[in-house]
């Protein structure tokens, strides 16, 4: 099944096309207001785990082993993971997160991941 994934960082402008805009972060990123991140939901728990996430450190080294260690972790997530389809079952959905990196972050990998690349 096809999905309306988007992935932008949460400091970007909300634009109308974001569709439904969902932070996928576990810890609320800096400096954003609640209003400015314009959010539709809040999904703290599809977040990578706090020791993967240490532990990937956003180092592109480890990018490829990080996808797969969130895989499993998503895999082991039905209630998250079953959450963000609903979402997605309402139309286009915009996964947003607060890293500088904005090829190899847990977002990323999760846009990933829900399309079955």
């Amino acid at each position: 099944m096809a999905f309306d994934i988007k992935v932008k960082r949460v400091y970007e402008t909300p634009e109308p096309g974001d569709g439904q805009r969902v932070l996928v972060d576990r810890i609320w990123p800096r400096g954003v207001s609640k209003q400015d991140a314009a959010l539709t939901q809040w999904l703290k728990d599809i977040a990578p785990s706090d020791d993967l996430r240490k532990w990937f450190g956003h180092e592109p080294a480890r990018w490829e082993e990080f996808q797969k260690r969130y895989r499993a972790e998503l895999d082991g997530n039905d209630q998250a993971v079953a959450e963000l389809r609903a979402l997605l079952g309402k139309g286009g959905v915009t996964l947003l997160y607060g890293a500088h990196d904005e090829a190899h972050n847990n977002a990323v990998a999760l846009a990933g991941y829900l399309r079955g690349d």
